[in-house]
């Protein structure tokens, strides 16, 4: 693909807030979430991406399903491929996200699916091979300044997000930002005057 297309190929929202115990079941599946990774590059039909992540065209079929039924996937474009209308497949936004501490009226929603789960699981062979980037850093700072400071990541994050796909390799980046109750802290300094 070339360096300078935008990512994806076609329009959706930026983010979408997932209301619904269904949407959040619906990404939380791994196959799921590679086939709407995949999708972040460009509209897919079933056919490809059965292909892409080597599985049987009826499963992806009953995967693309559920992601649709959710309001997670949409049909971006159709082309005519002899009698047969061939759907593509796009996300309905760049980012899904669950409102920190929101439940559905019936207390039912789960919460989001751990991201440094999936990626402690997709980083294990970089990390074998001497390949991983990564750091934890810890501060003592008020909530509002982690507020001012999460928005700058966010800001990070949706520009990865808009890269052009163009390179070999593909790269998982993972960020978080999480309270800690019991890190331990030093005691006041002593007033050395």
């Amino acid at each position: 693909m070339s360096s300078n297309k935008p990512v994806p190929d076609y329009e959706l929202a930026d983010t979408v807030e997932l209301t619904t115990a269904e949407q959040v079941r619906a990404i939380s599946d791994p196959l799921r979430t590679t086939i709407l990774g995949l999708l972040h590059e460009r509209a897919a039909t079933v056919t490809e991406l059965a292909t892409a992540v080597g599985r049987p065209k009826s499963t992806v079929a009953h995967h693309v399903k559920v992601l649709t039924e959710a309001g997670i996937l949409r049909v971006v474009r159709t082309r005519r491929v002899r009698a047969i209308e061939e759907r593509f497949y796009g996300r309905a936004a760049r980012m899904f996200f669950v409102g920190l501490g929101r439940q559905g009226a019936d207390g039912q929603l789960p919460h989001d699916f751990n991201d440094f789960e999936v990626a402690a699981q997709e980083s294990k062979p970089a990390y074998d091979a001497g390949e991983m980037r990564s750091f934890i850093r810890h501060a003592r700072i008020p909530d509002e300044r982690a507020a001012e400071f999460w928005q700058q990541v966010d800001a990070l994050i949706h520009t990865f997000d808009q890269l052009p796909r163009a390179g070999g390799t593909t790269y998982g980046f993972t960020v978080g930002l999480y309270p800690i109750g019991d890190y331990p802290t030093l005691p006041p300094a002593e007033d050395e005057g």
